[in-house]
């Protein structure tokens, strides 16, 4: 029986192999202790949720910059920047586009928020209005506004830009 433990299980004087073996299982016991922690905690932390945050949306500071009737198409670029790639840019406004990304655990993206500014231009190409827009319970709703008009030109555009949140998945977002 001695053997079964290999060369440390020697019999002392007055104690018994099966003594000598339930010390052998109490240490192995306190060193799976240990890994049982470590491989929980590691299991925790690949669970936590990842943020990820595409596109640029300009702040009310840097928003604040910008005089509806006033600045131009030029002015605005040079203030706060063109719309990039993923924002949209055409004759009636720019749009600046941001969403925000939660990843949790080993399940795909979901996109959790999107905003919205748009600035919209008259013909000669000063600036007419500036809206922020943001999403609530699936319905667009403005956040602020600085306009001369009633509301943006382009509403439809802003249905688009809305209307695919959550029907994005990673392989659209690395393409």
């Amino acid at each position: 029986m001695a053997q079964l433990f290999g060369k440390s299980a020697r019999i002392a004087k007055g104690g018994s192999v099966q003594a000598l073996g339930m010390r052998a299982l109490r240490a192995w016991a306190l060193g799976m202790r240990g890994w049982l922690m470590a491989l929980s905690l590691a299991l925790v932390a690949a669970c936590a949720p990842i943020t990820r945050d595409h596109g640029y949306v300009p702040t009310d500071e840097e928003l604040a910059l910008i005089t509806v009737a006033k600045d131009t198409r030029e002015s605005v670029a040079t203030k706060i920047g063109r719309p990039s790639a993923s924002g949209l840019l055409n004759d009636l406004g720019w749009y600046y586009v941001e969403s925000r990304f939660v990843t949790k655990g080993a399940m795909s993206p979901k996109e959790t928020s999107r905003e919205v500014v748009a600035i919209s231009f008259t013909e000669a190409g000063v600036v007419e209005n500036i809206e922020r827009f943001g999403l609530e319970k699936g319905q667009i709703v403005p956040l602020s506004r600085r306009v001369t008009t009633d509301n943006v030109k382009a509403a439809g555009i802003l249905r688009q830009l809305f209307g695919n949140i959550g029907g994005l998945n990673a392989d659209q977002l690395l393409k």
